[in-house]
């Protein structure tokens, strides 16, 4: 079998991004702090989407490598 028809193993020095893990609705106290424990899981959230797809681009880049 031909080894460039199998997609390339994401790099060791490269893992993919690991999801922020959601807090429990107990877990907000309800008096209103700033930021709030959802503020700060929808901050990571999207720092985790952008995160996601660089590393993903690069996935691409490195099986698309000669």
């Amino acid at each position: 079998m031909n080894s460039q028809s199998f997609p390339a193993m994401p790099d060791a020095d490269d893992p993919r991004p690991e999801p922020p893990i959601e807090p429990a609705l107990e877990e907000c106290c309800g008096n209103g702090c700033d930021p709030c424990i959802f503020d700060t899981y929808a901050a990571a959230q999207r720092r985790y989407r952008q995160d996601l797809a660089e590393w993903e681009a690069r996935q691409a880049t490195r099986r698309a490598a000669p």
